[in-house]
């Protein structure tokens, strides 16, 4: 795409981007409100974070026909209640990506989300865990209880964006969480958008984004690996998953 074309598209994308979060935000946010007036706190949660979610598919419909979102549902299904979703990390579009996920979600983020204007805001009041202010206890305490409750928990464990098709290693949080909460694991893979918008840039460009989602692994399967071990085996099931969808195997 040449250069005049490209800004032409994201000219587009982000006057759109600012129209629909004006339209939307207020709308979603009003309605929050007005359910908390007749619902328990622990209703109107799950359709805030399904507000959330739903803000999400307006936004990656927002630059179709330039750039396209599919989802690939590859689970086989049978994994109800919470689950510990784990995912590559290309670029900051991930987040929103997430929307496709059928599940009341939240997502474990480092500390600069929430100083997103009003983004950041309304993730907080959904429960979003800041991995970065939280000790280790307290940290899993929460997420335990969000899993008691049926709310999964998405984490990106390269803890940052790797801007490219190759992987980074992994941390640790989610695997001690899976093991302390015996809930399954469900790998997720992200492939196209690594240019959407490239690392250090705020330029979309065109392409197709997959969204994979493999079948959970079940505490029976994973109960006798330690930490180090389990990390290393998802990492490697997302892995051998990417070169497939990539054609790089």
């Amino acid at each position: 795409m040449g250069r005049m074309k490209l800004i032409i598209m994201n000219a587009y994308f982000y006057v759109l981007f600012l129209i629909s979060s004006a339209i939307v935000i207020p709308l979603l946010f009003l309605y929050v409100v007005f359910l908390s007036l007749f619902l328990q706190n622990r209703r109107v949660m799950k359709r805030f974070r399904r507000c959330i979610s739903w803000y999400g598919r307006v936004m990656t419909s927002v630059p179709f026909p330039f750039i396209r979102l599919r989802y690939e549902d590859c689970s086989g299904g049978g994994a109800d209640g919470g689950c510990i979703f784990v995912s590559n990390h290309r670029a900051a579009s991930d987040a929103f990506l997430m929307c496709v996920l059928p599940h009341e979600a939240v997502q474990v983020v480092n500390t600069w989300p929430f100083y997103i204007p009003v983004i950041g805001r309304f993730a907080k009041m959904a429960g979003y865990l800041n991995i970065k202010k939280m000790t280790p206890e307290l940290f899993n305490e929460r997420a335990e209880s969000l899993l008691a409750e049926g709310v999964s928990i998405i984490f990106f464990p390269e803890g940052t964006r790797s801007g490219s098709r190759e992987m980074g290693p992994f941390h640790g949080a989610a695997f001690r969480l899976a093991l302390g909460s015996k809930a399954p694991i469900a790998p997720i893979c992200i492939v196209g958008n690594e240019n959407i918008p490239p690392k250090g840039s705020f330029l979309l460009r065109s392409g197709t984004i997959r969204v994979r989602r493999l079948p959970a692994i079940r505490w029976e399967e994973y109960r006798h690996f330690s930490v180090f071990a389990l990390k290393n085996r998802v990492r490697s099931i997302i892995e051998s998953e990417l070169s497939l969808m990539e054609n790089r195997a």
